[in-house]
């Protein structure tokens, strides 16, 4: 499953999501993961709360994003939730069309049964029409 929390900058995608993984992180019994592009909101999560800073891992475009993903679940056999805050920065996928990395997280999340949860920074109205059925929280 993906879902999306979506809304212009500054609308609150990053509480929201933060609030979710917290309150989630309790109920799940495998692990959870949270990607962001800095360190900023490492007091706010849960300790049981993997943060990976996908900046330090040299990601440097949307493939290797995807690959690095990939790479994150092959290494958690309990992997059960990913986070991913700042999305279309972390996945260098700003002034572009979302939907086919969308649509592999899709692929990936069927696969190995990894739930994802992410926020972008658009209003509803930019998203591509592929992608809206993805919206659980629009701000």
């Amino acid at each position: 499953m993906v879902q999306l929390i979506v809304g212009n900058k500054g609308k609150g995608k990053t509480k929201c999501l933060l609030d979710k993984v917290n309150t989630e992180v309790k109920n799940v019994l495998g692990n959870v993961v949270y990607l962001d592009k800095s360190t900023k909101h490492m007091y706010e999560l849960n300790n049981k709360i993997r943060l990976i800073v996908v900046p330090e891992f040299m990601v440097s475009n949307t493939d290797e994003f995807l690959g690095f993903i990939s790479g994150i679940i092959s290494q958690d056999n309990d992997l059960q939730q990913m986070y991913l805050d700042s999305f279309l920065k972390i996945a260098y996928l700003e002034n572009s069309d979302i939907t086919p990395a969308i649509k592999k997280l899709e692929e990936i999340s069927e696969k190995f049964g990894v739930d994802f949860t992410i926020s972008v920074s658009l209003d509803e109205g930019e998203l591509p029409e592929a992608v809206k059925s993805n919206i659980a929280i629009s701000l």
